[in-house]
């Protein structure tokens, strides 16, 4: 899942529903509100203006302006839909972006442990999947992750804490 260095992915658009061009949203953002407020969104590389968001069953539904069939609809299924980063919402003090997240370096101390490759989200906190000379899940907790520094891209971590995991 790439993305350029100027935008971010909130989703992605599924299966269609009806006939009148409506597509469901794959969320793949912690802030599913946003797409309620949508006025404009890039769809692949082409940015499209949003007719109407619905929320049906649980689930998010987008009505795109000039999509007014399911033929046309099912070119969009698949697509991602991004966000200029200036656009990304708004966050609290010690949040971080996954985005921001992934590729940092982790160290204990001068101890490299690798970089993160993704960052699973299991409910209850987040986990770092972090390859090195292998791979190992950080548990992000304050117990364990001391300090990140999106700037520098490293996350410090207490490797002793984390070894009772």
């Amino acid at each position: 899942m790439s993305q350029s260095e100027d935008k971010i992915i909130i989703g992605k658009l599924g299966k269609t529903r009806g006939l009148d061009g409506t597509l469901k949203i794959i969320p793949l953002t912690d802030f599913e509100g946003r797409f309620d407020e949508l006025k404009k969104i890039f769809v692949g590389e082409k940015i499209m203006s949003v007719e109407k968001v619905k929320h049906i069953g649980g689930e998010i539904f987008i009505k795109f302006f000039g999509v007014d069939n399911r033929e046309f609809a099912k070119t969009l299924t698949n697509k991602f839909l991004t966000v200029e980063k200036k656009d990304a919402a708004p966050l609290e003090d010690g949040e971080f972006y996954t985005f921001d997240i992934i590729g940092c370096e982790v160290f204990d101390g001068e101890k490299f442990f690798g970089k993160v490759e993704n960052v699973l989200k299991t409910g209850s906190n987040d986990v770092f999947q972090v390859k090195g000379e292998r791979e190992i899940l950080i548990p992000a907790l304050k117990s364990v992750v001391k300090k990140i520094d999106i700037a520098n891209k490293k996350i410090l971590i207490d490797s002793a804490v984390f070894e009772e995991f």
